[in-house]
C-alpha cells in the first residue's frame, strides 16, 4: 500500500526531473531532438501516471462527492490530453533530425483537424482545473493548508511565463501536497482490509 504515499511525491519529482532535464537540453540554444528530449518526456509521462493515482486518493478524502467526481475526471482527461502531447513530442523527436525538422512537423501535425485543441490547448486545461478544483475541496475541509490552491495556482501559471521555471512549481506542489503525504503514510502501513475502512470513513479534515 505505498501507492497513495509516493504518488505525492513521485508526480511532483518526476515534473520537476523533466524540468531540469529541459534546461539542460536547451543549454546548447535549442530542445531536442535527442536523450534528453526523450528522457524529460518519459519522466514527465510517468509524473502524469502518479497524477493520476494522486487525484483518485484527493476524491477519497474529498468525500467522493459531485464535485470531487468533476475534479477527478476532469483532471484524468487532462492527464490523457498532456499524455497524448508528450506522446507526440516523443514521436516527433525519434522522427526529425534538427529542431528545424521538428517544427516542420509539429506544424503538420498541429494542423490535422482536432489536434490542436485537444492535446495543446482546451485538453491539457483540464488537468490544471481538474487539479485546483481537488485541492480547493480539501483546502475546505482543512486537509490541506489554506494557501495550497494558491500554491498549485503558481504552479499553473509559472510554464506560461517561462517553461525553465517548471522546476520552481515541482517545489510548490511538493509544500502544497505535503499533508497528504503524511496522511497517506501512516494509512499504508495497515493491513489492505484495515486501509481500506480508512478510506471508506468521511472524513472531516485533521487541520494538518
Amino acid at each position: 500500500m505505498q501507492i497513495p504515499r509516493s504518488a505525492f511525491v513521485a508526480a511532483p519529482v518526476l515534473m520537476g526531473a523533466y524540468g531540469i532535464i529541459r534546461i539542460l537540453d536547451g543549454l546548447d540554444g535549442s530542445h531536442g531532438p535527442g536523450l534528453a528530449w526523450t528522457t524529460g518526456h518519459l519522466c514527465f509521462l510517468g509524473a502524469l501516471a502518479f497524477f493520476v493515482r494522486g487525484f483518485a486518493e484527493m476524491r477519497a478524502i474529498a468525500g467522493r462527492g459531485r464535485l470531487a467526481a468533476v475534479g477527478f475526471w476532469a483532471g484524468t482527461a487532462g492527464v490523457v490530453a498532456v499524455g497524448g502531447q508528450f506522446v507526440i513530442d516523443i514521436v516527433v523527436g525519434f522522427m526529425s533530425a534538427d529542431r528545424g525538422a521538428m517544427e516542420d512537423l509539429f506544424t503538420k501535425i498541429q494542423g490535422v483537424p482536432g489536434i490542436e485543441p485537444a492535446f495543446y490547448s482546451f485538453g491539457p486545461m483540464l488537468f490544471f482545473v481538474g487539479q485546483l478544483i481537488l485541492v480547493v475541496q480539501l483546502a475546505t475541509r482543512r486537509t490541506l493548508k489554506p494557501w495550497a490552491p494558491v500554491l498549485v495556482l503558481i504552479d499553473t501559471t509559472l510554464p506560461f511565463a517561462d517553461k525553465d521555471l517548471i522546476p520552481l512549481g515541482a517545489v510548490l506542489l511538493l509544500i502544497s501536497f505535503a499533508p497528504l503525504y503524511r496522511r497517506a503514510a501512516p494509512q499504508a502501513a495497515l493491513s489492505p482490509r484495515l486501509y481500506a475502512a480508512v478510506q471508506a470513513a468521511p472524513c472531516d479534515g485533521d487541520g494538518a
